[in-house]
């Protein structure tokens, strides 16, 4: 398993040698999605390491302090797309030149993680961050039916209210309990949703997004 990360080596590191000690190799990439050089580099170092990719998760996404959009300006409308959206759809097109059979690849699944935010909007909190994602949604429609005769699938998830550390203080307690599940979300079950979508359990699934949000 290849990863990457821009800033935070020692989680990257423990997230190697988590993969290790369960039996499976993995590689640590420092890598800025924003920046399409360093997208190339990290394919690359990846193919080096592990050899031919087979399947991309593409999760790299922030969000700014909470607040409404008559508020924001273009510095933070532009560094929350250039991450979310444009880094997006940057490592997506790295992935196809990579992976499509039409290019000499083998094939493989890309699994775009979206924002259960991209349908309900985010009001008064990450507007911008909410965009940014249905834009990701769009996106996994329409490079499914490019790249599907290519023996490529593309599918998408929409994570809820998930206990990580992308919330603001407080967030969480504030409104964990409003799913109707009556809970946040845990990191792991994302990455089941994840790992099924990946799989060849869901060969015949392409073009989807999935909500994993209990229902919120």
């Amino acid at each position: 398993m290849g990863l990457s990360y821009r800033t935070r080596s020692e989680e990257a590191a423990a997230v190697v040698a988590a993969c290790e000690k369960v039996g499976r190799r993995a590689v640590a990439v420092q890598a800025d999605v924003a920046e399409a050089a360093e997208i190339e580099r990290m394919f690359d170092a990846v193919t080096a390491e592990l050899g031919e990719i087979g399947a991309v998760i593409n999760n790299a996404g922030i969000v700014s302090p909470s607040g409404r959009v008559a508020d924001y300006d273009v510095e933070r409308l532009e560094r929350v797309f250039r991450i979310n959206t444009i880094g997006a759809f940057l490592v997506a097109g790295a992935a196809v030149r990579r992976m499509s059979t039409a290019r000499g690849g083998n094939g493989g699944v890309i699994v775009n993680v979206s924002s259960r935010g991209a349908v309900l909007g985010s009001a008064n909190e990450y507007v911008d961050y909410a965009s940014s994602k249905a834009a990701v949604d769009t996106l996994t429609v329409g490079l499914a039916n490019e790249v599907a005769s290519e023996g490529i699938r593309v599918l998408g998830i929409r994570p809820g209210l998930i206990e990580t550390d992308i919330h603001e203080e407080g967030r969480l307690e504030r409104i964990g309990t409003t799913p109707p599940l009556g809970r946040p979300g845990k990191a792991e079950e994302v990455a089941a949703s994840i790992a099924f979508l990946a799989s060849d359990r869901a060969s015949y699934m392409t073009g989807s997004t999935i909500d994993v949000a209990g229902g919120r």
